[in-house]
């Protein structure tokens, strides 16, 4: 009986401490996420319990950690002395509320996916440079946000409009520019706002109507216009160091709401305001009546001129026609596959007329993305006689000159340390100015240019000053001293597609399914902007991971375009794994040659592996050899996919994109789809 009962107790307390370590075991998504941090913050002392790999922090009480159940709620490491970064995965702790990392030395950008549920954000106090993550903009709960006293720059995104909780925004002494973004104006619940010690410029009526404000900080910016007397009454309201105008401020545009804070609560004044919305309604709805009676009137006398247009408005033939269709019968469609993969293309020699081409081209529509006008590309070489130096041709002067001087005093005299790329046509280097602007600057190699150094380098700037396209790195100016030629672009903090894909760090690579579509489609848009929009067609000739660059929120920005020539001389188009297979003769390089390297790029994004891999076993050091055979095999299609997914993908989403991959590196080059097939085929798995 005695041995019986102790039988038990022994069975109750070890079931006891099993129950226990199975309750205090932390989500594995949590504990990656804060073995990320904690390698990116050079795995700090100072945390007490943290671990690189692995570990319990809600069962082992880490230093800071806060848990309910097995999931992390609050990270608390304020003034710990941390460096380095935030790394890329606190976007995966999806219960986290509360994260407080100010006042330490932390660097770099803040992390582009930050977690959703957060009401409490500070990161104030560190060395964070780049912009504000649109990741904020998803933050319905968020109620408080400082990111004061770094070196944040940029301009605002457009991100407030759904924040209704959010009651403090601290960005003070940041290098933040630009106009404050309109939705600002949504933000219905917010108290303080200290944006003080920045560039901001413009006016500030976007927080006149805030119905709460009662603590505004705008000093030390370049703000413009009058002061609204909305904000004069309020509790504490910071102004100077701007360039405010002076006099009596004019009469807002009528409709503009305006809020009466000594009046509030006033039965009088209210019913006044009433009776004037009530008149002014009346007035209105009978401007609108007879407005309407006379353009009905205008619209039937007038219908038999203007039945085209509200044709093509209505859907006529015309609208549903793609970009780019060289002959009707050889439309590829990527409803059914095998009609897609039995179809053959237009060869990208064929010839285009070019005066249709124009026409068709001269104003350009992308699905979710404004209106592009194409700007027309120089025709035939600038000689000696037009212009005597590169800043007098008129091809050239839609792009800012900048002397060399000024150059290599941002760029440190082009020291090793401010290199930031090197390839055949030469080296890139960064760039930055004292009011924060940081450019990347790439020297062409001279002995590329030939003799006619001046005019081939004119005939460069005015064709890639021409091309402007939200998924194209910008060209912003360039230079012409001393035998040197040199290109000033935009800079892109956030580095290029093959730094996120193929760093050494498993836990960093930060790139969900969906954000991986959206990158492929981007680059895709690009592409086709060069090669369908453009007249005539120009050819890319270095599609690469590494000449795709990604800002702050991971669009993509497709760079090194207009430099064909160059690839062509140097008899080296690619890097290796990129080349299609006609391109051991650089003559033979097409429009097709680029979807085969764009159909590398994808199978990158698919698999996180580098084209080419010395390091493997030989039958997977060629990508393309590797995995061309298996990407029809859904088995062994998401045995492929990359690691770092985590599995977290619709397998009918990997099996799509696969298609579109497989016809792109299609051997024949006559087989390959043109980029605007491609297009609509990644804008249906987006």
């Amino acid at each position: 009986m005695a041995t019986n009962l102790q039988s038990l107790i022994l069975f109750i307390v070890c079931f006891g401490i099993f129950a226990f370590v199975a309750l205090a075991k932390t989500d594995s998504q949590d504990v990656s996420a804060l073995n990320d941090a904690y390698k990116s913050m050079n795995s700090p002392s100072k945390l007490n319990g943290w671990s690189s790999s692995g570990g319990d922090p809600c069962g082992d009480s880490w230093d800071g950690i806060t848990c309910k159940g097995s999931s992390v709620t609050e990270i608390k490491v304020s003034g710990r002395g941390l460096s380095g970064s935030l790394g890329y995965q606190l976007g995966n702790l999806k219960s986290l509320t509360y994260l407080d990392v100010s006042k330490n030395n932390l660097n770099g950008n803040l992390p582009y996916q930050l977690p959703e549920n957060l009401v409490y954000l500070d990161g104030s106090e560190n060395d964070f440079n780049g912009n504000v993550p649109y990741s904020v903009s998803l933050m319905n709960d968020l109620s408080y946000l400082n990111l004061g006293r770094n070196n944040l720059n940029g301009e605002l995104s457009d991100m407030f409009q759904k924040l209704p909780k959010l009651e403090t925004i601290d960005l003070s002494s940041n290098q933040l520019t630009g106009k404050l973004p309109n939705s600002f104006a949504n933000l219905t619940g917010l108290k303080t706002l200290h944006l003080q010690d920045n560039q901001f410029k413009g006016s500030i009526n976007a927080i006149r109507d805030l119905p709460q404000i009662d603590d505004v900080n705008v000093a030390n910016n370049q703000f413009t216009g009058w002061i609204p007397n909305e904000l004069k009454n309020i509790g504490t309201f910071e102004t100077g160091g701007n360039k405010w105008s002076n006099g009596r401020a004019p009469s807002p545009p009528p409709g503009t709401r305006r809020v009466n804070r000594d009046s509030e609560g006033g039965g009088g004044s209210n019913k006044a305001l009433i009776t004037g919305v009530i008149i002014a309604v009346a007035a209105i709805g009978g401007l609108i009546f007879f407005a309407g009676i006379i353009a009905l009137l205008t619209r039937r006398k007038n219908s038999h001129h203007s039945s085209h247009f509200f044709d093509e408005e209505k859907g006529g033939s015309n609208r549903s026609k793609p970009l780019f269709t060289p002959q009707s019968s050889q439309k590829l469609q990527f409803d059914s596959m095998e009609e897609f993969k039995g179809q053959k293309t237009v060869d990208s020699n064929a010839s285009i007329d070019t005066k249709v081409s124009v026409k068709r081209t001269s104003s350009v529509s992308f699905k979710n993305s404004p209106t592009f006008h194409l700007i027309p590309s120089t025709q035939g070489a600038a000689t000696p006689d037009r212009f005597s130096s590169l800043e007098d041709s008129p091809d050239t002067r839609g792009v800012r000159v900048f002397t060399l001087a000024d150059l290599q005093n941002s760029a440190s005299c082009f020291s090793p340390n401010r290199l930031i790329g090197e390839g055949n046509i030469g080296r890139v280097y960064k760039a930055k100015y004292q009011d924060g602007k940081k450019y990347a600057v790439k020297e062409i190699d001279s002995s590329l240019l030939g003799k006619g150094n001046l005019e081939e380098f004119s005939q460069i700037v005015s064709s890639i000053s021409s091309i402007h396209h939200p998924n194209m790195a910008k060209l912003v100016g360039y230079c012409a001293e001393q035998g040197r030629n040199l290109l000033v672009y935009e800079y892109f903090t956030s580095g290029s597609l093959n730094r996120f894909l193929h760093q050494s760090d498993d836990f960093s690579k930060p790139l969900t399914w969906n954000t991986r579509i959206r990158i492929a489609l981007g680059t895709a848009q690009a592409i086709e902007y060069l090669h369908e929009v453009c007249s005539p067609p120009l050819v890319h000739k270095n599609i690469k991971s590494s000449n795709i660059l990604l800002d702050s929120d991971l669009t993509p920005h497709l760079s090194d375009y207009g430099m064909a020539n160059f690839h062509h001389r140097t008899s080296q188009n690619l890097g290796v794994g990129y080349n299609a297979p006609e391109c051991t003769d650089p003559s033979a390089y097409t429009l097709k040659s680029d979807v085969y390297s764009f159909g590398v790029v994808m199978l990158e994004l698919l698999t996180g592996r580098m084209p080419y891999d010395s390091d493997r076993p030989k039958p997977e050091q060629s990508l393309v050899r590797w995995a061309k055979p298996q990407l029809k095999d859904m088995e062994t299609l998401m045995e492929m996919a990359d690691p770092a997914l985590c599995g977290l993908f619709a397998p009918e989403s990997v099996s799509a994109f696969a298609d579109i991959v497989s016809i792109c590196v299609m051997a024949e080059p006559g087989l390959r789809p043109p980029v605007s097939n491609v297009v609509e085929a990644l804008k249906r798995l987006v």
